[in-house]
């Protein structure tokens, strides 16, 4: 509802792929490009948010996104990845992680014909956790190298939301702040169920060790100032420098959870302000 309130970008292109899973299941891409570009242009493969449980990036806030990410100067890939919960059936982690896997091998594989030159991945809240754990998957693989950065905002990665530690002060401070940490935690239960995958960083990031984290190629951790999950993805931001990671941080003041996203009619500058920071990332990371 508050995407629609919003005028479309112009002078943007969107078309739907099909491609095979990452289990050879049919997986969905929405891709979105500027009708005039000079040469290859950065790609970037976009992770909805929801807790990889709910949502759709065929919802009108992600094709805004994309969109606005097309119209700043990429090639925006929405993932319609296989969620574990909602209406289309129960897929708990690897499912939805293998998607995103199948869609970035896709995007580098096919460079040529979209016309771009490098990918970086994004993603908000559940599509933020994915942003981070493919990363962690694709150094685990041996396939790193397709990835040239990762843009999380705002992401779902600690799985304590129920501990409230000392270093998660977010987590009380805002709790129930658009989201609450009870719901977090409620919908972590249907991606791992059982806790099985609990220490493994391509399920939770936020358990990656030191050992993990070195090496990884550049990343921006984006958050909200009165997020409950504020904390955990500075603490991750400081992790990542602390391995000697490329990183740079940086805190929406006054925005709720995901708040720059939801809320493009209502307050354009920060919204726009997000999208001019994505795009800025990725041309940073053009590769000669």
């Amino acid at each position: 509802m508050f995407a629609l309130a919003a005028p479309a970008p112009a002078g943007v292109t969107s078309t739907t792929v099909t491609i095979a899973g990452g289990d050879g299941n049919e997986l969905t891409l929405f891709v979105s490009r500027p009708d005039r570009a000079d040469g290859p242009l950065p790609a970037v493969v976009h992770f909805h948010g929801g807790a990889m449980a709910i949502g759709s990036a065929a919802d009108a806030a992600y094709r805004h996104l994309r969109e606005s990410l097309a119209a700043a100067g990429l090639v925006a890939v929405g993932v319609e990845f296989r969620n574990s919960g909602g209406r289309l059936g129960a897929h708990p982690y690897p499912a939805g992680l293998s998607d995103c896997a199948a869609a970035t091998h896709w995007v580098h594989a096919n460079a040529a014909e979209l016309g771009v030159s490098h990918l970086i991945v994004a993603g908000e809240s559940g599509g933020g956790n994915l942003t981070l754990t493919i990363v962690h998957k694709a150094k685990r693989e041996g396939w790193l190298g397709e990835i040239a950065g990762a843009y999380a905002q705002c992401p779902y990665i600690s799985n304590r939301w129920l501990d409230y530690p000392d270093e998660l002060p977010s987590l009380r401070e805002n709790d129930g702040y658009f989201i609450s940490a009870q719901q977090a935690a409620l919908l972590g239960s249907l991606y791992n169920p059982g806790g099985e995958h609990a220490d493994d960083p391509t399920c939770w990031a936020g358990v990656a060790t030191d050992s993990d984290l070195a090496g990884l190629p550049p990343h921006v951790l984006s958050l909200n100032e009165l997020d409950p999950l504020r904390d955990e993805g500075l603490l991750y931001y400081r992790r990542l420098l602390a391995a000697g990671v490329p990183a740079a941080g940086r805190i929406v003041v006054g925005t709720c959870h995901g708040g720059d996203l939801l809320f493009p009619a209502a307050m354009p500058e920060v919204f726009d302000a997000t999208v001019r920071d994505i795009s800025g990332f990725a041309w940073s990371l053009r590769r000669a």
